[in-house]
C-alpha cells in the first residue's frame, strides 16, 4: 500500500528526531561551556590587564596582511598590532 506525501514527510521527521536525540551534546553547550568567559567578564579581565579597545578602519589588503602575519605571531593579532604600533611610535620618536 502506498503512502501519502504527508505521511512520508511525517515518517521522515520522526526518523530525523530519533537521530537528533541519539547525538551527544556538543562541548560548547555542555560541561565545557562553563570555561567560556562572557563578554562582560572578558572586558573586566582586559581592564585589569590595562587593555583598552581601539577601533579603526583599515584597507582590506592591509587587514589581510595583518591576519597572515598574526598566524605566526605568538600573541595573535592584538599582540602583533601592539608590537607594530610601538615600533612605529618609537621609530618616529627617534627621528
Amino acid at each position: 500500500m502506498s503512502m501519502k506525501k504527508t505521511d512520508l514527510v511525517k515518517h521522515l521527521a520522526r526518523k530525523i528526531d530519533g537521530q537528533m536525540k541519539g547525538v551527544a551534546v556538543p562541548g560548547r553547550f555542555g560541561q565545557a561551556a562553563s570555561g567560556v568567559v562572557d563578554k562582560r567578564e572578558q572586558r573586566r579581565l582586559d581592564a585589569q590587564a590595562g587593555l583598552l579597545p581601539f577601533a579603526c578602519k583599515l584597507p582590506a589588503d592591509l587587514v589581510r596582511q595583518l591576519h597572515d602575519r598574526a598566524v605566526g605571531h605568538e600573541g595573535g593579532l592584538n599582540a602583533l598590532i601592539a608590537h607594530l604600533l610601538s615600533q612605529s611610535i618609537q621609530g618616529d620618536a627617534k627621528k
